[in-house]
């Protein structure tokens, strides 16, 4: 009889807990529906896109889930500029990853952005940039603040139909003046070398001058070579940029060379220019980039101009250079105004003596 009774109380007790059970699961349904509101989000997510001149569509409308966290499951997902036809970002899946407090009532905010199998066309985003409204050269520096970090996985660059990079993989914090912001890449470029980047940075924008403090920047190829540079720099808005990096970069075999790079502010006389000093045991180099210059020397390369060489100014002195099929020894390269000493705007580093 006692017996019986017990197990009658246990039956309850199971069957109580299960009805609690499922009654927290429908809640949490409810909550996941109505809460996060994917046709709202989805609306918010569009509107905010055309308020910068894009259409983002979906192919499916944006689902809810739990697992691992709450979450916005975007399907088909592109971003268009008006008025283009190739879209700048393609992606097979997205996510929108929200704070757990967006189920108790607390701010709907997004935490992270997720991107899987996205294809970025370089050529349609370079064309919306040049149809944003110019700043004025004398515009102070802004800091984008991104609240949410982002990632990207499986992802493609490509300008047109040509192939730029592939197995691309980002991974970055939130971007925000005053905090600690760490930034990783790794690509295949069209030929498979790989290459992975890793940049950490404190940014701090403090009346309209925006800085770079801490920067530890490392930049691989496996198994050609990696680099280690920190420094600082700084953006006064325009083309009023500097910065100072030192370190080394370790070649395969173990050869290294001590490095220091500057960014020097364009001025009335000068272009925008970068200074490189590279010093290793048998090879040196100490030359002026302008960047500008540059890119309008390879815009007229591409197009068929005449066969001339790139604007570098300063030293280069080489025993071997080895590129593929490309072999070159007992290089010496004198060039206008060389050398133009980088270490000057920089940095002090220890250097090797020839």
């Amino acid at each position: 009889m006692g017996s019986a009774r017990m197990n009658q109380r246990l039956r309850i007790i199971l069957f109580s807990v299960a009805g609690l059970a499922l009654a927290l699961l429908l809640a949490v349904f409810i909550a996941v529906h109505v809460v996060l509101q994917p046709e709202r989000f989805t609306q918010l997510l569009q509107a905010q896109a055309r308020r910068v001149g894009l259409e983002l569509t979906l192919a499916n409308p944006a689902s809810p889930t739990l697992w691992p966290s709450p979450a916005l499951e975007l399907s088909g997902l592109t971003l268009t500029a008006h008025g283009a036809t190739a879209p700048m970002v393609a992606a097979s899946r997205g996510r929108l990853v929200l704070p757990w407090h967006t189920l108790l009532g607390g701010e709907t905010v997004i935490s992270r952005l997720e991107l899987d199998g996205a294809r970025i066309d370089l050529g349609a985003l370079t064309a919306y940039v040049d149809s944003l409204p110019s700043r004025a050269s004398t515009a102070s520096a802004t800091l984008p603040t991104i609240d949410a970090g982002f990632s990207i996985t499986r992802g493609t660059l490509l300008r047109g139909n040509r192939l730029v990079l592939s197995n691309v993989a980002v991974e970055a914090g939130r971007l925000a003046s005053g905090e600690r912001f760490p930034f990783s890449l790794s690509a295949h470029t069209a030929d498979g070398t790989p290459y992975t980047v890793d940049l950490k940075t404190t940014p701090n924008l403090d009346a309209g001058i925006l800085s770079l403090g801490d920067v530890a920047l490392h930049i691989t190829s496996d198994p050609a070579f990696s680099a280690d540079l920190a420094g600082e720099a700084t953006w006064n808005g325009g083309a009023d940029i500097g910065a100072q990096l030192a370190g080394k970069i370790v070649r395969a075999g173990g050869e290294s060379y001590d490095v220091v790079t500057s960014v020097t502010p364009a001025s009335q006389n000068e272009p925008l220019s970068i200074a490189l000093r590279l010093d290793g045991e048998k090879d040196h180099a100490d030359v002026r980039l302008p960047p500008l210059e540059i890119s309008d020397w390879w815009a007229s390369f591409n197009k068929g101009g005449p066969l001339t060489l790139p604007p570098v100014r300063g030293s280069i002195q080489a025993d071997v250079i080895d590129s593929g099929s490309f072999h070159v020894e007992g290089l010496r390269i004198e060039a206008s105004d060389a050398p133009v000493a980088a270490s000057s705007a920089a940095p002090s580093a220890p250097t090797k003596k020839p």
